[in-house]
């Protein structure tokens, strides 16, 4: 972008652009619905639609989101409920005084989940572009019941490897079908909250699965152990999603929830935004331009170095907290504050970025800084008994959900054409796959006297990347931005190419949220 942005015009006689418009079958499906120029909608109508699919749709996606979070982050309550010894997690060194503990295989386990899911995220991602949304999500999520569920039969190291690789691989289907949901069913203005609301799951969740673990905690008879529990739960929880998910509508044209009238005004307030709604034709062109264009990387840079954070909380973060003097109920309490400062901090952003326009880069930097300083306040204070400090620095990590959220919101909401956003989508969670791969990795049992000091020097680093690369981003949509209001603007010709499946570097009508 900026300079180096190429804006195309169909009046300039741009071939690729002409090819989509003349080809019938590389249009929007929602084209066949509202045709080529813009209707007036009853604003009743649509503030009902709004509300409606907020409804049908939001729900869900919170619980199916929270779902993902909680099974990933029940192996850092598993391994304090006996999980370690059951599966010879730790290797403990008796050969040294006093004896070292080697965590690297549960860093393993950790890390393969999202090995698995950058497996499965471009064909997850393609199967639902191109074939039922409903159907594909609902068939994936009990199979990922079943591989949950199938955790409490695993014996050692080797067999959790195999169960976490893919139970990443399914889970993949998940994070970018939400993401390219959120995209095909509300404007740019309205996506930053709704990409909070089943992003904050995490959050929520961490809440709700520690009050669960807790209590699963308590549970001392039987021929299981509490981790074997708490995985059957997650199982059976993902099996009752699985079945809500083949009611999944792939667009605001196929809703079931809503009226003829309804799924007209669904489709045709998205006409202003220019991102379209649903196309099953995969094409290339779009996968050309995805791998040209500056955002691609800049986004990626910010969601792979502003999530690397989640990668050691979820798996060691239980162990983390052990280290500063707590038992292990207590430690699975103490992710609370951490969850529900999380859960505030994503929302109020959200609904500020609804609220007022072109503030998403800027809170997505300012929220950097209390992250650092929570990472800063951990790493550099005293851990006797109990210690209070370095509880308070961990909770404050949970603003690391505002970076990552508007991360999400600015990469979909500043592509079009549905391959480019089922791409972009990919490219999000592929930087997050690898955010959460590293971070496991920067933990060193080795180095726990010194407050883990390889763990926190890099995610600092990580942090100060993610703010700079926010600030680059700024500057390239703002010039992008400037260089289009210059040009001149044909409404007719505008209306015209809403639905045409059009990239957002080739529509030159297409602007950019900051």
């Amino acid at each position: 972008m900026g300079s180096s942005e190429k804006i195309h015009s169909v009046g300039d006689g741009d071939a690729e652009v002409a090819r989509s418009i003349s080809d019938g079958s590389a249009k929007d499906e929602a084209m066949a619905m509202v045709g080529e120029h813009q209707h007036e909608l009853d604003p009743v109508v649509v503030a009902r639609v709004i509300k409606k699919i907020d409804w049908y749709m939001i729900p869900a996606m919170v619980f199916g989101y929270g779902l993902v979070y909680y099974d990933k982050a029940i192996l850092g309550a598993a391994v304090l409920f006996g999980m370690t010894t059951d599966l010879s997690l730790f290797v403990v060194d008796r050969s040294t005084t006093p004896p070292t503990v080697d965590t690297s295989r549960l860093s393993w386990a950790t890390s393969l989940f999202y090995f698995g899911m950058l497996a499965g995220l471009y064909p997850m991602t393609f199967a639902l572009q191109r074939f039922n949304m409903g159907r594909i999500l609902g068939a994936v999520v009990i199979f990922w019941a079943g591989i949950c569920m199938m955790t409490a039969a695993v014996t050692s190291y080797k067999g959790l490897y195999v169960q976490r690789f893919f139970l990443g691989f399914v889970e993949s289907i998940i994070p970018t079908g939400f993401m390219c949901i959120i995209s095909s069913f509300y404007t740019q203005q309205e996506q930053t909250l709704r990409q909070a609301w089943w992003f904050s799951a995490t959050c929520s969740f961490s809440i709700i699965g520690g009050s669960l673990n807790y209590g699963f905690a308590q549970i001392t008879g039987g021929s299981l152990s509490s981790w074997q529990y708490i995985y059957l739960l997650a199982g059976v929880l993902t099996f009752l999603f699985g079945l809500v998910c083949f009611a999944t509508p792939s667009s605001p044209m196929s809703a079931w929830f809503l009226t003829q009238e309804e799924k007209f005004a669904a489709t045709e307030r998205l006409r202003a935004g220019q991102q379209g709604v649903r196309c099953t034709k995969i094409k290339m062109a779009h996968v050309k331009e995805m791998a040209i264009d500056p955002k691609t990387y800049l986004i990626f840079l910010m969601m792979a170095s502003a999530y690397t954070i989640n990668g050691a909380i979820s798996g060691f973060g239980p162990l983390i907290v052990q280290t500063f003097g707590w038992t292990n109920l207590h430690s699975i309490l103490l992710q609370f504050p951490l969850g529900a400062i999380g859960f505030v901090a994503i929302i109020l952003t959200a609904w500020l970025s609804g609220r007022y326009q072109n503030i998403r880069i800027i809170m997505a930097i300012l929220f950097c800084l209390p992250v650092i300083a929570g990472m800063a306040i951990i790493w550099k204070s005293e851990w006797y008994y109990r210690a209070a400090a370095p509880v308070v620095g961990y909770s404050i990590l949970g603003c690391f959900g505002v970076p990552v959220t508007l991360t999400i919101s600015l990469g979909m909401s500043n592509v079009a054409g549905n391959t480019k956003k089922s791409l972009m989508a990919a490219n999000i969670f592929v930087a997050y796959c690898v955010g959460n791969i590293v971070g496991p990795q920067l933990v060193r049992s080795q180095t726990r006297a010194q407050h883990y000091p390889e763990l926190w020097l890099g995610l600092i680093i990580c942090y100060i990347i993610c703010i700079v690369s926010s600030a680059t981003l700024y500057v390239v949509l703002w010039s992008a931005n400037k260089k289009r209001a210059a040009l001149p603007e044909n409404e007719e010709e505008k209306q015209r190419l809403a639905f045409q499946d059009l990239t957002d570097m080739e529509n030159p009508y297409f602007r950019y949220v900051l």
